[in-house]
């Protein structure tokens, strides 16, 4: 039941995605305020987060889940109500808030309500729905928007979180709640992380459009870090803070949250960078588009059983090494694409990333949970989940800085070297070569200007979107070195894990 709500969650985020414009036509939205959609949930998903190890000592496990689960699909049902811009962002961040404590939630309820020997099968269960959900959710979203209507992105919400609700109320082990962390609750801290966190979520969103040095990204920045700065060491000063940073000391589950922060990067990146690919390079539509990004789905259910039992026999390290490595070759072979790339072109990294994901979620996640005595659990996983959104916004970030930077570049370059009569650069465009080499001297008429400079723009895209998969694979390579620094307790060892003992 827990698993569904962080399926739901999650799948949100994306299958709204593809259904932007659709929304923006409905509401009467102006474009440049569309993101915001999106956005407002980011923000007060990334807020909720590290609060989930308050809030399950304040309500336990079983009532913040059936809390959360229940104002989220009560938010969905206003989401699709809306009959305004404004009425449908208020939905959202309630929404956004709710749903983000669901996903640190089921991690921390697999090393809390498992035994060792099988925490391994629970964690891919919630491993396979946290990455399954960005790579069917494009899929989901263009076929409901498509055969239905807008408003059941959301309504589709409904039935699994009531579901949900009651399955947890029956099934969730019954605690007794602690009132008192209310009175220990740093009101202060908690205003700095969450203005920290919404202004680095904003800068983020502005920086690919502003410049990163434009001034209202610099000052959101600046926020961010002094209002950071004031939250961590109002934390670590207090005795007993509602987020306890005091875990990341422990090497191994800092070099885990290093992981998952270049998986979100990884892992966003790449859901991000193949729709925007199909839908302006190939044309695709959003039933297209989720049509072949499932390759990648297919790819981590089929792997799942395979990384279960590999996961439960070999050092947690060397599976981490695999795991990213394989990523990075995945990621890296998508730097080669060219204006023809489609399904087949796509098909190989999609495997090998798929493949990949298993083992750069699987491993890491008991390297960081996995050693931690049950009361760090909570918040720890928190941070630990905190990360890859906050890899994911970042790298989103970068991608974009690097498509919408280096895309004139390289356009610049290609009309250079036209102008010079270079028969690569001409194929690389797409200009018919007989057209290329016996064209007539003098200037372009207007017409032919217009469609060879759409072709170089087209191409300079390309050439840029390799540059920021290029990135991408080598910030995941570079991940790998981290990893023989974590250390491997006797109650993770591989042989204890084959004879099944705690």
């Amino acid at each position: 039941m827990m698993c569904v709500g962080m399926f739901m969650a999650i799948l949100d985020v994306q299958v709204v995605a593809t259904s932007l414009p659709t929304i923006q036509d409905a509401l009467d939205i102006p474009r440049d305020q569309m993101s915001w959609i999106q956005t407002a949930y980011l923000i007060a998903e990334v807020i909720a987060i590290p609060l989930t190890g308050f809030l399950t000592r304040l309500l336990t496990m079983r009532w913040l889940f059936v809390v959360t689960i229940t104002i989220f699909t009560a938010a969905s049902i206003g989401c699709a109500a809306s009959e305004s811009f404004h009425a449908l962002l208020a939905w959202r961040v309630l929404q956004g808030f709710s749903g983000g404590t669901l996903i640190p939630g089921v991690f921390s309820a697999v090393f809390l309500l498992f035994p060792m020997r099988r925490q391994g099968i629970a964690t891919t269960i919630a491993g396979v729905l946290a990455v399954l959900a960005p790579t069917v959710g494009p899929i989901v979203g263009g076929w409901i928007t498509a055969t239905y209507s807008w408003h059941w992105l959301f309504l589709i919400n409904v039935v699994p979180g009531i579901l949900s609700a009651i399955g947890a109320t029956v099934f969730l082990p019954k605690e007794k709640p602690e009132p008192g962390e209310l009175r220990a609750l740093d009101i202060v801290s908690m205003g700095c992380m969450a203005l920290a966190l919404a202004a680095l979520e904003i800068a983020l969103k502005e920086a690919p459009e502003q410049g990163w040095l434009s001034p209202l990204v610099c000052g959101l920045l600046g926020i961010s870090v002094l209002s950071g700065a004031a939250f961590v060491q109002r934390s670590l000063g207090r005795s007993k803070p509602f987020v306890d940073l005091r875990t990341l000391a422990d090497p191994t589950f800092a070099i885990g949250c290093f992981l998952s922060f270049v998986l979100g990067i990884g892992l966003f990146g790449s859901t991000y960078m193949m729709p925007v690919f199909l839908a302006y390079v190939r044309d695709h539509d959003a039933l297209e588009i989720g049509k072949i990004m499932l390759v990648t789905g297919i790819a981590q259910l089929l792997t799942a059983p395979v990384a279960v039992a590999l996961e439960r026999r070999v050092d947690a390290r060397l599976l981490t090494a695999a795991g990213f490595a394989l990523f990075a070759v995945g990621l890296g072979l998508s730097a080669f694409q060219t204006r023809d790339t489609d399904f087949a072109g796509m098909f190989w990294p999609q495997i090998i990333r798929g493949v990949a994901i298993m083992f750069c979620l699987l491993p890491p996640t008991r390297l960081a949970l996995g050693q931690l005595v049950p009361a760090d659990v909570p918040d720890a996983s928190g941070l630990f989940n905190l990360m890859r959104n906050l890899g994911g916004a970042i790298g989103i970030a970068l991608i974009d800085s690097v498509i919408y930077g280096r895309a004139p570049v390289h356009a610049q370059t290609m009309i250079d070297l036209l102008k010079r009569g270079d028969i690569d650069t001409a194929k690389l465009v797409g200009i018919p070569l007989a057209m290329f080499v016996n064209r007539p001297k003098g200037p372009l008429d207007p017409d032919t200007q217009a469609i060879l400079d759409s072709m170089v723009k087209h191409a300079s895209f390309v050439q840029a979107m390799n540059d920021a998969w290029l990135l991408v694979a080598v910030l995941t390579c570079a991940a790998i070195f981290c990893v023989p620094f974590a250390r491997v307790q006797k109650n993770m060892a591989p042989k204890d894990l084959r004879d099944g003992s705690v």
